[in-house]
């Protein structure tokens, strides 16, 4: 490790003064001026990373449904997965060094993980749209090259698509081919192979539009959709021609205000869907005949999906586990229509997709998606090798078609943790399979009517909770508190957790009409207020 060329180049990326940053889930994310040292140093890391495992590291500099003038950056592991939890702590370690410290606490990261220096390197390379992404590329392939790491820059892709490079090259293309065109040919061979039975009638029904957040999932989403082009149309909206990259469009501006994007015409029940600005994101919606704003969220996809799932899995009799993973933000009426209805066992973990990424790994079939349409299927190894060998060994026509749709199903799941494009070719199989509209869909189950508050607080950490985060240990009383006023509604419950970048408290209420709701999760706010050192103004009925 030349650490006299690690310093001279680190002083053309030098770091801001006073700037500190956490690595996340998201990776990091601030203001897109302020990452030229961090993204010099996730290209020095990402070359450690990919010594220690001996395998390609990819890296992707994005700020998903951020706005435009934000900018981030997330290191992918080996199989496609998120960065290990303990290189997560060596990149906030290494990003906020001090330029004098950075030789030093390089050298300390080696030793910890106790990485060969001698070993090759290799790193892929991709970005999505954003006016500061191609420099800030280039800040990564900085570091990168000043360490001796060979790369591959693959310049313009979604998120899911360099997870899936990633992947692909550390399986030796048996998961298929590392290039743009191997993944547009993977999806819809599986998309149009699952849809071969479904029954295509003229009436408008396999048309789909698609919101692209003026995101790289417009520009990937036109190149691929000639593709599968006889099963599905889309037409595309927001698609970076004209508007800002989320900028009043977009699944999180979607999902946040409960209303379509600028730049959509919408006729009634018309199946609409967005992306987020990296494509990881999906959310579904329509208006009805009067002219409502329905959303179809995560939920109802995760809902869709293993209810879809579950029937080809007892007709081949095997007895691989299905279980969906949920957080405590996840709708209670999903919860109940899995467990009651559909017989799918539910698990609960903290918020983060990493968490509910490592639960659905137990599972042979793991189904999670947040309520925010960040999600996907996981098939474990042994799954998906008993399934595809089923598919050639089974006699009996029924059940080798069951598990040939599985076998498709498994193809189209990019096993990254969320792919837009691949989430919305498995739903619109589905549907077409199952003849279902929108609003057959959205009507598996009502929501029950929810609401989200922030309280502003002195200090967030006087906020403990257990049991993946829907009660509050600490401070004193605050449960008990909670307990009370959620007693005072049917159909209610409620929780409370900290920010994890910000000093206010979330809280989130649901309840059996919309009116409870609010005013449950007017209530929690008061008590956290009043209980945990809120700062500001106090709460307010009626928000």
């Amino acid at each position: 490790m030349d650490l006299d060329a690690v310093t001279k180049q680190s002083a053309l990326h030098a770091k801001p003064d006073g700037l500190t940053l956490q690595y996340g889930t998201a990776g990091f994310r601030t203001k897109a001026e302020h990452l030229d040292h961090v993204m010099f140093r996730m290209g020095l890391l990402a070359v450690l990373r990919s010594k220690q495992t001996k395998s390609t590291i990819g890296v992707m500099v994005t700020a998903s449904h951020n706005p435009e003038e934000d900018n981030g950056v997330k290191l992918v592991d080996p199989l496609g997965e998120m960065l290990a939890p303990s290189w997560e702590e060596h990149a906030t370690c290494l990003a906020n060094a001090e330029e004098q410290d950075l030789p030093r606490v390089l050298v300390d990261i080696g030793e910890k993980a106790a990485v060969n220096l001698h070993q090759d390197a290799f790193v892929v390379i991709g970005r999505d749209t954003r006016p500061s992404s191609e420099k800030l590329s280039q800040c990564v392939i900085d570091g990168v090259t000043v360490l001796g790491g060979q790369f591959h820059d693959y310049g313009l892709l979604t998120t899911p698509q360099l997870h899936y490079m990633v992947y692909c090259r550390n399986t030796s293309g048996q998961y298929g081919k590392a290039t743009i065109e191997g993944y547009y040919q993977k999806l819809s061979t599986a998309f149009v192979e699952l849809t071969k039975q479904a029954f295509c009638s003229g009436d408008g029904q396999r048309t789909l539009k698609v919101d692209c957040a003026n995101g790289i999932g417009a520009l990937k989403l036109r190149e691929m959709k000639h593709y599968f082009s006889q099963g599905l149309s889309v037409q595309l909206f927001n698609d970076g021609t004209k508007g800002k990259l989320n900028h009043l469009c977009g699944a999180d501006f979607v999902k946040s205000h409960q209303k379509p994007p600028q730049g959509i015409e919408m006729k009634s029940n018309e199946r609409c869907c967005s992306f987020d600005g990296d494509a990881d994101r999906i959310i579904y919606y329509y208006h009805d005949a009067d002219g409502q704003f329905h959303l179809v969220d995560g939920d109802k996809i995760a809902a869709l999906i293993s209810s879809f799932l579950k029937e080809p899995l007892l007709e081949i009799g095997d007895s691989l586990s299905l279980g969906v993973v949920q957080t405590a933000y996840a709708n209670g009426s999903s919860t109940r229509y899995l467990e009651e209805v559909m017989k799918v066992p539910v698990y609960c973990t903290k918020t983060g997709v990493k968490h509910l990424h490592h639960k659905a790994q137990e599972f042979d079939i793991g189904v999670y998606f947040e309520a925010n349409g960040h999600g996907t299927v996981l098939f474990s190894k042994a799954a998906e090798m008993k399934i595809k060998q089923l598919a050639k060994e089974l006699e009996e026509d029924k059940k080798r078609k069951a598990a040939k749709m599985l076998e498709n199903v498994i193809d189209l799941f990019n096993q990254a943790t969320g792919d837009a494009i691949s989430d919305m070719l498995v739903i619109e199989a589905i549907l077409a399979l199952k003849g279902l509209t929108v609003q057959q869909w959205d009507a598996l189950y009502t929501d029950l009517p929810n609401r989200q508050l922030k309280v502003k607080v002195a200090d967030r950490q006087v906020i403990s909770t257990t049991d993946a985060e829907r009660q509050a240990v600490k401070p004193p009383g605050l449960q008990e508190a909670i307990n009370e006023l959620v007693k005072k509604y049917r159909l209610s419950r409620a929780f409370v957790r900290p920010s994890g970048t910000e000093d206010i408290v979330r809280v989130y209420a649901e309840a059996d009409s919309q009116e409870n709701a609010d005013s449950l999760a007017y209530e929690v706010s008061l008590a956290v207020f009043q209980l945990a050192g809120g700062i500001g103004e106090r709460p307010q009925p009626g928000f």
